[in-house]
């Protein structure tokens, strides 16, 4: 294997005006430079999920709703980048992936969407994976702001999906394997990452993932919509937190998908961040923002 980390990225993801998050990448794939040039990194160039796999997931009058939008291009690439990560990860192409999005993600249901994410991640690049992998049991980790209800109602009834999503509430649904943690109005990144070891990580070790993906949302951070009062620097030991768990469990075999967040200069300081911890790389340097 001559890469370790894929990065998936595609142009169209900036210099718009997305929905929800804004131009939040106006200044990638530049800002990741430094880390691209890391061993073991490769860009890969996302390419449109095909309309065949989409209608896997969503109902026609969805997906024709969908090609009407002018957001179209960007959710399409990027749950094209969803599955084209969890592919190459799962053909041994590469361990671990982080794979950017804009409008696409977990408020997608099968026929309904809102806030900003209009088709599935998720469930396309699963099914995917299983059609040419054999593979089976997926984690899904969900640590943006709101409520993942498009994942939820995909996989309700999926017993080989663990779905725990840290939200607004707590409960737990369906089949067992389908969990809500409520993370609180405020919280510290040392409390909120206590969550995460207490309420995912056990669960996911008896679940047995042969991958773990993850909704990696920003918008928790102090300044976002979604503000939990989460410091920038909490991003980076949470991705640490669980690559150290996908090393245990299913061979390092680990997606970042990101989410919410509209701060672009919360954006550009986690994900160059975010591939070296993927890399395993040494001689980060954690600061504040200034």
């Amino acid at each position: 294997m001559s890469h370790t980390t894929g990065v998936f990225f595609n142009e169209v993801f900036s210099g718009r005006d997305w929905i929800i998050i804004g131009d939040k990448y106006a200044r990638f794939p530049a800002v990741l430079d430094e880390s691209l040039k890391l061993p073991g990194v490769r860009l890969y160039d996302s390419s449109r999920v095909t309309d065949e796999l989409l209608l896997k997931i969503h109902t026609p009058r969805f997906v024709a709703d969908l090609k009407r939008a002018w957001y179209c291009d960007g959710t399409l690439h990027s749950v094209g980048s969803c599955v084209a990560a969890l592919e190459a990860i799962l053909s041994g192409e590469i361990v671990n992936a982080l794979a950017f999005n804009v409008a696409a993600g977990h408020h997608a249901e099968r026929d309904y969407s809102w806030g900003g994410t209009y088709a599935s991640c998720a469930g396309p690049a699963i099914v995917n994976a299983r059609e040419k992998f054999g593979a089976k049991r997926f984690a899904i980790l969900d640590t943006d702001a709101h409520h993942g209800n498009g994942t939820r109602h995909i996989f309700r009834e999926d017993p080989d999906v663990l779905h725990v999503c840290f939200c607004g509430s707590s409960r737990v649904e369906g089949d067992g394997h389908k969990i809500c943690v409520d993370a609180g109005w405020r919280s510290s990144d040392q409390e909120y990452l206590e969550k995460v070891r207490k309420e995912f990580v056990p669960r996911a070790k008896a679940f047995g993932p042969e991958v773990i993906l993850h909704n990696f949302g920003h918008d928790t951070c102090e300044g976002d919509y979604g503000d939990l009062g989460l410091t920038p620097v909490f991003y980076l030991e949470l991705a640490r937190e669980i690559k150290g768990l996908a090393e245990e469990l299913c061979q390092g075999r680990y997606l970042i998908i990101t989410h919410g967040g509209c701060r672009a200069d919360v954006a550009e300081y986690i994900f160059p961040g975010v591939i070296q911890v993927l890399t395993g790389s040494l001689g980060h340097q954690a600061r504040t923002e200034g």
